[in-house]
């Protein structure tokens, strides 16, 4: 461990790894030369969330070659990158966390920047991407993204999709404390946090390796989403219910006035305009069935209260253990198994 100023907080940097072995070797060099710039007691947490090529042994002999400074987190398969970074949460023992992804696309060397802010008495320091290297699709979905997580949360951030974030220890250990099994850690963090505030970053294309999200895979996080931080469509969906109730029978007084006026023949006798009413009401309960789906579909996956991720291996030790007698820190050996 380099030498450090005891007076300065001590920083546990997380990064969760799926399948990125070309990466691995330029992900360390490059994050452990920003950790060890940063004059303090510093971590680096690597979790394999379940890699199948070969990613784990990697990063297995790296926490062997530098003792001290990495350990890692095997997971028994994978689990999402959200359940793998609570997972590196719970064995942080910095007072200030940073998440990184494993890609590259986002620079380590930005970890200063993102904990000289904290420094300064944030919370959570959340990052925007410039000159995104990103797909097309990719870009406009995260716009999508990121003006609904603002107008359901009120937290008026502008970039809630890059993992590259800082946060302080207190506002983690809330976080932990939760116990819903579907989340979207940068949004959870914001109900706990005090000061909240964003820095711009670098963003690289990718230069090894593909994406791990998918079309379908945004879907997917975008329901999460959804379902993770607001009732709002729910109620949304009342709405939308009354109002259509409001225009079908104003639609209906205007086809009883039309009949009287033309006669039942300038419509094919009502048939197609009764289907086309009818499809769209089958429309509109399908919508409807499908939003309560999802959210009691998390209801029941939060009611089992099965563990969010099973630790398989750890390999290697950094700082030393923390006070046990930390408030609100949890060690729920349920959620921890090795």
């Amino acid at each position: 461990m380099t030498s450090t100023k005891n007076a300065l907080a001590s920083v546990t940097v997380v990064i969760p790894v799926y399948n990125e072995r070309d990466n691995i070797a330029e992900l360390l060099e490059r994050t452990l030369r920003a950790c060890r710039a940063l004059g303090r007691p510093w971590e680096l947490i690597l979790v394999d969330d379940g890699s199948r090529d070969g990613s784990s042994d990697l990063l297995a002999t790296a926490a062997r070659e530098h003792a001290g400074e990495i350990k890692v987190l095997l997971l028994n398969r994978n689990y999402g990158q959200h359940n793998a970074i609570l997972c590196g949460f719970g064995a942080a023992q910095g007072d200030i966390l940073i998440t990184l992804d494993a890609d590259l696309q986002n620079p380590p060397e930005e970890i200063g920047a993102l904990v000289a802010k904290i420094d300064e008495g944030f919370d959570v320091v959340g990052s925007v991407r410039q000159d995104r290297q990103d797909a097309l699709f990719r870009k406009v979905f995260s716009g999508l993204i990121n003006m609904m997580v603002r107008k359901s949360t009120g937290v008026k951030l502008r970039d809630y999709g890059c993992m590259l974030r800082a946060y302080r220890r207190r506002v983690v250990d809330a976080m932990l404390s939760c116990r819903e099994r579907h989340t979207f850690i940068p949004v959870l963090a914001n109900l706990f946090a005090k000061r909240v505030t964003e820095i711009p970053v670098g963003h690289a294309e990718r230069a090894r390796g593909t994406s791990k999200y998918s079309f379908v895979t945004l879907i997917n996080l975008q329901f999460d989403l959804l379902t993770c931080m607001t009732t709002a469509p729910l109620r949304m969906l009342s709405i939308v219910g009354a109002a259509v109730s409001a225009l079908s029978i104003g639609f209906g007084a205007l086809l009883l006035v039309l009949r009287f006026a033309y006669g039942a023949e300038w419509a094919g006798n009502g048939v197609f305009t009764l289907f086309a009413v009818a499809f769209f009401f089958i429309g509109a309960q399908f919508v409807a069935l499908g939003l309560m789906g999802e959210y009691i579909g998390r209801i029941h996956a939060d009611v089992r209260e099965r563990p969010r991720y099973i630790v398989d291996r750890i390999v290697g030790e950094t700082l030393g253990e923390r006070n046990e007698s930390t408030v609100g820190r949890p060690h729920a050996s349920h959620e921890r198994h090795s």
